[in-house]
């Protein structure tokens, strides 16, 4: 896994800020954290210590990252306080052995509980690793609805012409979407030839994308939509889809289409690749209540003024399982980790989660920094654990509500 941080940085090296001016220029919690802050770009390299200054101010210390930002607009939408709701877990247990950031869940619009650790608060934004992937398929159902795509069933290389002659001209969005093209792709993190090191050490060729330089070099493994695999590299794909259908950046039609009208309470950033596109497989720097508004606008139906930014029955299918991922009970929809009872997740490493239960109203945000690596097994089943305790504890309430 050494080399994930790379790929999902796409070069980003997190240094101090050289020079008195610079200096000066940032905030006093980041020239705080800048002593801690690591001097190499491989994070999955970094001591606990260091991801818990870098993760909660990527942007603002990154020496050689660039990135844009994502404003608000208008009032925030208010996030009312519920009733604490009553779980079977011992909170401070649990957080600690998550190494917990933040943990809020949301049930039926109020927040029932609100948590944070790590030194970290609700003023700060902490970064979303492949949390982003799904805010990046909300912009895919957009941008149809907005008639930018026409399409699922558009081949890649209709809106980015540089693929074409590839082996994803035989890919469609919906296969792109679902991580089902069939082009090979090897994200072993431990692998000194897999795609994911050599994608970092790239050198695209003038004027072209890094992850379009790269991906339309690849041979196809499989036809197209019969095998499920695990691909960053095509969300990032996916980001620059986007952005050529639309005529522009990722971060402003989030802005237009999400962050401004839902009415989230903070500005947001998204980090940028090496040749100037977001990242949109990763990246994004947002706080938690911010977080916890877009699961419960996804919850909603993904509507503003009562209409949807997307097209009808859109979740439905991003929510689902739409490719196999061999495990009992689990799939992968729209860029959404899906259960067959209706659930569906966005997640990134070390512990960023948005967990969506439309049939309960459930939202449940973390934000942490896992002591046992970018997907330790121990907090995975930890937290999932702990959905499952929290869609109990709902339940529980159900037949004291209606005997009231």
């Amino acid at each position: 896994m050494k080399r994930l941080g790379k790929l999902l940085l796409g070069g980003v090296l997190v240094l101090a800020v050289a020079g008195t001016a610079g200096w000066f220029s940032l905030d006093k919690e980041t020239r705080g954290l800048l002593k801690t802050v690591p001097t190499n770009r491989d994070l999955l390299f970094w001591s606990v210590p260091q991801r818990d200054a870098a993760f909660r101010a990527l942007d603002r210390i990154s020496l050689l990252a660039k990135w844009r930002d994502i404003h608000t607009a208008g009032t925030p939408r208010p996030l009312p306080a519920g009733s604490p709701l009553a779980l079977p877990v011992d909170i401070d247990a649990y957080m600690a052995g998550q190494r917990s950031a933040a943990l809020l869940i949301l049930h039926k619009g109020q927040l029932r509980l609100e948590r944070y650790g790590l030194d970290f608060d609700a003023q700060g934004r902490w970064t979303s690793f492949s949390v982003a992937k799904s805010f990046t398929s909300t912009l895919v159902g957009a941008a149809l609805r907005d008639g930018h795509i026409k399409s699922m069933d558009d081949k890649v290389s209709d809106y980015i012409p540089q693929m074409k002659g590839s082996a994803y001209d035989d890919v469609s969005i919906s296969q792109l979407l679902t991580m089902t093209s069939g082009v090979r792709w090897n994200e072993d993190y431990d692998d000194p030839a897999s795609d994911v090191a050599r994608f970092n050490n790239h050198q695209p060729e003038p004027g072209v994308p890094a992850i379009v330089s790269y991906l339309r070099q690849l041979p196809r493994e499989a036809p197209p939509g019969q095998r499920w695999l695990y691909s960053t590299g095509e969300t990032n794909l996916v980001g620059i889809l986007i952005s050529q259908a639309t005529g522009k950046p990722l971060s402003q039609y989030l802005q237009e289409k999400v962050w401004g009208p839902v009415g989230m309470e903070q500005q947001a950033t998204w980090i940028l690749s090496k040749t100037g596109e977001e990242i949109s497989g990763c990246c994004i720097q947002a706080s938690a209540r911010d977080y916890a508004r877009f699961g419960q606008f996804i919850l909603e139906g993904a509507r503003i003024n009562g209409q949807s930014i997307l097209p009808d029955g859109w979740l439905q299918q991003a929510g689902t399982r739409q490719a196999d991922i061999g495990q009992p009970g689990r799939g992968y929809g729209y860029q959404w980790w899906t259960y067959d009872d209706g659930g569906f997740a966005a997640r990134g490493i070390f512990g960023q989660g948005i967990f969506i239960d439309p049939r309960r109203q459930l939202v449940i945000v973390s934000n942490a920094n896992w002591a046992g690596g970018a997907r330790d097994p121990k907090a995975t089943d930890a937290r999932e654990a702990f959905y499952r305790a929290v869609q109990q504890a709902v339940d529980a309430e159900a037949p004291q509500a209606a005997n009231n």
